[in-house]
């Protein structure tokens, strides 16, 4: 199985855990809850969590080879130790989770419009046609700057954390 495969399959076994709620099979928030993690993986450590490019469709970033996910390749994943992927990726996709879960499937296509990544592979194109252009990941690193970095265990952001260090110290 292909890593962004890996990925996918953990999200929807992560998700239903967290939000005791069934994922619904819903391609749309699968493809752009998979881009928030690549763009929290970029934000948070720098590096790609997978190798997989996006496509800049129009209803936003799609991985092609997660097209279809749902009738062909999906297989439950029945505990975090039949998962391949490390604690940081697992963090990541969390973290993912904790904070764009609870959304619709269109509010995410939505917020991926507002993306630099996605409008620059769109360039050219009117709203209403397809288009296959690949999503750059310098792109998504600019994108990944712009978020506040957040931590869904302790549910705060990361800029919280100096608040809180220095309240105790004074």
């Amino acid at each position: 199985m292909t890593k962004v495969k890996e990925v996918a399959k953990y999200l929807i076994f992560a998700y239903e855990r967290q939000t005791s709620s069934q994922f619904e099979n819903s391609e749309l928030k699968l493809q752009k809850l998979m881009y928030l993690i690549q763009r929290e993986s970029l934000c948070l450590t720098g590096e790609v969590m997978f190798d997989t490019k996006f496509e800049g469709w129009k209803q936003g970033p799609v991985i092609p080879e997660l097209r279809f996910y749902f009738e062909n390749d999906y297989e439950v994943l029945n505990s975090i130790e039949d998962s391949n992927l490390s604690s940081q990726e697992m963090y990541i996709i969390n973290n993912v989770i904790a904070q764009y879960g609870m959304y619709e499937s269109w509010y995410l296509a939505n917020l991926t419009h507002e993306e630099s990544s996605w409008l620059n592979s769109r360039r050219g194109l009117n709203k209403n046609e397809h288009g296959c252009n690949y999503l750059s990941v310098d792109d998504i690193k600019n994108d990944a700057k712009k978020i506040r970095q957040y931590d869904y265990i302790f549910d705060m952001y990361l800029d919280e954390f100096e608040d809180v260090e220095e309240d105790n110290y004074v």
